[in-house]
């Protein structure tokens, strides 16, 4: 049986640690009309990121194709669930368009679960990648790519098309993923991220912490990655998007975030990136260098 964090009836105040500026300025205006007007769907959006200012602010964004509505339904995600049928053809040029005229340096693309679909979504992350690739050919790519459900022919397709980091989060540890992930396996997750490194790609993941977790399953979710071939973990606290998705258990406090990085180094993981504001792109230039 599995045993779920008992839920506050109060939402818990959020620490000063926790606190952003909103976004504002002249490149972060730029990249808002940008996205506008080439009908592009952001995650920075689309999951209530808190590092928006900064990132747009740097003319940065990380990219979510393949529509706005999710087949999973996870407690923690503020993407709409449903069923979708945004499949456009054409999505991959005007992404491409869209990062070559920002001038991008590093972009991050993500995109909604697509479980309808036989290929996952496989054809448009690969074309994808291959357009930013084409018109900004200095231009580095991290995927952040969703649960392709054992279709290991649809990931390969996914992770081939010169992307310089791969990346697929676990998002909680173990015990909880039947309350937070109940579409996703804990196992399976890890079998894509160790077939994502046979592959030969520089591989990485993220998990939520303040969902109930204890160190020890922090620990054993570390080892279990190291086991499967990660390179790069992102640990950040979670944030309730809505009084209708899964309260926020515990605010991890910033010395506890530190001491979670020096222990994933010490376990053999080659960079964590570990703070209260931290998500998954967060700093994501900085990963594509991480030896592999």
């Amino acid at each position: 049986m599995i045993e779920l964090p008992v839920i506050p009836s109060e939402r818990k105040k959020r620490p000063d640690w926790l606190r952003v500026k909103l976004p504002s300025g002249p490149d972060y205006l730029r990249v808002r009309q940008l996205v506008d007007n080439y009908k592009l769907h952001t995650i920075c959006e689309s999951g209530n990121c808190p590092n928006m200012g900064e990132c747009w602010g740097a003319g940065t964004a990380t990219f979510m194709i393949l529509g706005n509505v999710c087949t999973r339904s996870c407690s923690f995600c503020a993407v709409a669930t449903g069923r979708p049928t945004e499949y456009d053809a054409d999505e991959p040029r005007r992404v491409a368009e869209a990062i070559k005229l920002m001038g991008v340096k590093h972009a991050v693309l993500t995109s909604v679960n697509r479980d309808e679909l036989k290929d996952r979504g496989a054809e448009i992350w690969y074309q994808t990648v291959k357009m930013v690739k084409e018109m900004s050919p200095e231009t580095t790519i991290e995927t952040l790519i969703p649960d392709v459900k054992g279709n290991w022919v649809a990931l390969t397709r996914m992770i081939e098309a010169g992307q310089e980091v791969v990346s697929h989060n676990m998002e909680t540890v173990e015990r909880l993923y039947r309350g937070v992930r109940p579409q996703a396996k804990y196992a399976r997750s890890l079998e894509q991220i160790r077939r994502t490194k046979d592959f030969g790609q520089r591989t990485k993941s993220g998990i939520m912490l303040g969902l109930g977790e204890t160190k020890e399953e922090i620990f054993k979710a570390m080892d279990d990655l190291v086991e499967h071939g990660l390179d790069i973990l992102t640990l950040g606290q979670y944030l309730q998007p809505t009084k209708m998705h899964h309260e926020v258990i515990e605010w991890i406090t910033p010395e506890l975030f530190e001491l979670y990085r020096e222990e994933g180094l010490k376990r053999g993981l080659k960079y964590v990136e570990s703070g209260p504001l931290v998500r998954s792109s967060y700093h994501a230039e900085r990963h594509v260098n991480v030896p592999i």
